[in-house]
């Protein structure tokens, strides 16, 4: 009773402002690391044993597994959730993930956009005769 009291002094309060139905477990860790391994291994099979016809498409379903990957990691092992810190680390990684698609595509179209509107280069084979 001596150590609630003292917990209560130093300003600490026995709910956790939404984190009481968040909690740790091996169950937990065993669940993540389990989808982690199939999530790994499924593409793994899909490049090695060359199931899907085309290597774009086998790289677009990679991706795929890798998206579902990464919340795999955050939910079981980055314990991120809409309760923990009052949804606060959630929001900044959507705000995240959106500054990140920003600048990748638009990287992505500058880059695109400056290949198509460079001046034409003559031929290489030209170049060595002179």
């Amino acid at each position: 009773m001596a150590g609630h009291a003292h917990d209560h002094a130093h300003g600490h309060d026995d709910h956790l402002d939404g984190e009481e139905d968040f909690h740790v477990s091996y169950k937990g860790y065993a669940t993540g690391f389990i989808l982690s391994v199939i999530l790994t291994a499924i593409p793994f099979w899909l490049v090695m044993a060359k199931v899907l016809p085309s290597p774009k498409m086998t790289g677009f379903i990679i991706l795929g597994f890798a998206a579902v990957q990464m919340v795999v990691h955050m939910i079981y092992f980055l314990h991120m959730n809409a309760k923990v810190e009052q949804g606060w680390s959630m929001l900044a990684l959507v705000f995240t993930a959106a500054l990140v698609v920003i600048m990748l595509s638009g990287s992505v179209w500058v880059m695109y956009h400056m290949n198509t509107n460079m001046m034409p280069t003559p031929d290489p084979a030209a170049m060595r005769n002179m």
